[in-house]
């Protein structure tokens, strides 16, 4: 099946069956996640994985009060996934990137150094805000990997930013990690009974819309 028949078959799923995505599944969605490009390959982002029954109840109740309409997929999920994304950028956090990176690649230490230097000196000056919402952009492209790595699997996603944050954050304890949450993604197979969503034709902006060609 190719990519495209892949994202056609994919929709964002309003009831999941509760069925478990066999680990090996999983595996292959979180190294797509971890194999997706990032702004100077520093992937700002790490990935939570949830699939205790009890602890996702508890999750619902505390960080989707808000939200019910998307308590059902949390309900029926095999697991939920939890982007975060650095709540900055620190030399501490950059340099240890670009040590790995160096050493992985036999490269000097202290090319490292320089170019660390050159990327804080652009990111400091464009200040905090920016560097936590450039942060949270870099998530996306590896959200966007995992959701397209699931269709690949014939696994279901729901993606959403419809939770309060600022709870899930508390929930996971993510301020003590220098993280924010950015955006979820619950993961399990579709109930086709039960699914109002399943029997309704994809829609798209048509290519001619969509895209603008520039001579």
């Amino acid at each position: 099946m190719t990519l495209l028949n892949n994202l056609q078959w994919r929709y964002a799923t309003k009831k999941m069956n509760g069925q478990i995505v066999p680990q090996g599944k999983l595996d292959y969605i979180l190294e797509a996640a971890r194999l997706a490009p990032s702004s100077s390959g520093l992937q700002p982002y790490r990935v939570f994985v949830i699939s205790n029954g009890q602890t996702l109840e508890q999750l619902k109740e505390f960080v989707f009060k808000e939200f019910p309409f998307n308590q059902e997929q949390i309900k029926d999920c095999s697991h939920l996934l939890v982007w975060t994304a650095w709540d900055g950028y620190t030399a501490e956090r950059v340099g240890n990137v670009l040590l790995k990176t160096s050493i992985e690649r036999s490269l000097p230490e202290n090319q490292s150094e320089v170019y660390k230097k050159r990327l804080l000196d652009k990111y400091e000056t464009l200040g905090k805000e920016w560097q936590e919402n450039h942060c949270a952009k870099q998530a996306h492209i590896s959200f966007g990997l995992a959701i397209t790595a699931a269709a690949e699997q014939k696994v279901d996603t729901t993606p959403m930013e419809g939770f309060d944050n600022a709870k899930m954050d508390e929930f996971l304890k993510l301020e003590e990690l220098g993280l924010k949450s950015v955006v979820i993604m619950p993961i399990g197979y579709r109930d086709e009974a039960n699914d109002w969503l399943l029997s309704l034709k994809k829609w798209r902006t048509p290519k001619e819309e969509f895209v603008t060609e520039i001579a």
